[in-house]
């Protein structure tokens, strides 16, 4: 049966566990000691999402809205120093924002996709490899893949942690790729698949743009709709935008590694993925095949047959789940020379047809189980 509860709850018990004992809770400590207490619910907690986009309110008002939002979780919970996307990051969902818990306790961990936490108000404390750093009001931090790292807060301050999948990256955030900036540059190197703990650390200043950004973000996640993903990658992307146009902002890392100018040929390869063969990017760029396949390699972590069913299996998703066009229409607009090719391509991708995938959609529960273990 499923047990709901709302975020304020939750933080709640973590809050009066600190200042009773001194110590605090992760996450799923705090959501066991609700239950224990009997203090989750069999029916769904209200849903009081704020239909507004523009945030003028205080931190409070923010808090507000955010605790009211409701919280279904599953039964099965546990620490791991290694986390996995699927157990964080909702099905069908490419980004997950939440207000990140305050008064745990350490617990230093990895994870397989890219996290970023920009402090809305207050401050935090990073603990980063062998490294200790206090985020303050309006820095954004991206921590790469695979970095051993936790964040602590020991008050009300509000930070906003945005988690982004590694396995679609390439596919939904292929503009982030295609420019050469230093958060671009940072994204290609993390693709690479090199594996290093690295950060891209913003020390910026909060406007109306990135409070909106964030605390709509938060909202899109708790809507299930067809465009809520749309939204949260829009207003993340608007949230970043914001971070690169702050000239007086000097990007700090962990790992500094910079490659080569490679921003053409990935856009390159966005606009005519349908199409594209090797020898076409080649030509067109004057490099050699073998060459070409190194520098793709090098720069997304993956090979050039792989980058492009990449994308075209994130843009099938897409037109199966949100348009009524049949399997055969879908596989033309992708590039594909029959719909049965694009079926056994699909097929070897998730694990059943267009036809399967599109109806398990149309059947699916739209509610999302947060943080679910798998």
């Amino acid at each position: 049966m499923d047990e709901y509860t709302t975020y304020g709850e939750i933080q709640e018990e973590m809050r009066s566990h600190f200042r009773k004992y001194g110590t605090g809770l992760q996450f799923p400590e705090a959501l066991q000691a609700l239950r224990l207490k009997g203090k989750l619910s069999p029916a769904p907690k209200e849903n009081r999402i704020t239909k507004n986009y523009l945030f003028d309110g205080s931190p409070a008002d923010f808090d507000s809205i955010v605790d009211n939002l409701p919280f279904q979780l599953s039964s099965d919970f546990s620490l791991s120093e290694q986390v996995n996307e699927g157990a964080i990051i909702p099905l069908m969902k490419d980004v997950f924002v939440i207000r990140h818990p305050r008064y745990t306790r350490l617990y230093l961990h990895r994870h397989d996709y890219v996290e970023l936490d920009c402090v809305l108000s207050g401050s935090c404390t990073l603990f980063f490899e062998e490294e200790q750093h206090t985020l303050d009001e309006g820095t954004l931090c991206v921590i790469a893949p695979g970095s051993f790292h936790d964040i602590l807060i020991r008050d009300e301050s509000i930070v906003c942690c945005i988690m982004l999948r590694r396995s679609t990256f390439e596919a939904v955030f292929f503009s982030l790729l295609s420019r050469e900036d230093p958060l671009s540059v940072f994204f290609r190197n993390i693709l690479k698949g090199e594996g290093k703990p690295n950060y891209l650390m913003f020390r910026g200043q909060v406007d109306r743009i990135i409070m909106t950004a964030a605390f709509n973000a938060i909202l899109e996640c708790n809507r299930a709709d067809i465009y809520s993903n749309h939204c949260c990658i829009s207003l993340v992307n608007l949230l970043l935008a914001d971070y690169l146009r702050m000239d007086d902002v000097a990007p700090e890392y962990y790992h500094y590694q910079i490659s080569g100018d490679f921003h053409l040929v990935l856009q390159y390869i966005r606009h005519h993925y349908r199409n594209l063969t090797l020898g076409e990017l080649a030509e067109e760029f004057h490099y050699s095949k073998p060459h070409l396949c190194t520098l793709i390699k090098q720069n997304t972590g993956v090979s050039f047959t792989s980058l492009i069913r990449q994308i075209r299996m994130a843009r099938a998703v897409e037109y199966l789940v949100n348009t009524d066009l049949p399997v055969s229409r879908v596989a033309e607009i992708l590039g594909y020379n029959s719909a049965d090719h694009f079926s056994r391509v699909f097929r070897s991708e998730m694990n059943c047809s267009p036809m399967e995938f599109r109806r398990k959609q149309e059947k699916r529960d739209d509610r999302f189980i947060p943080f679910e273990m798998k």
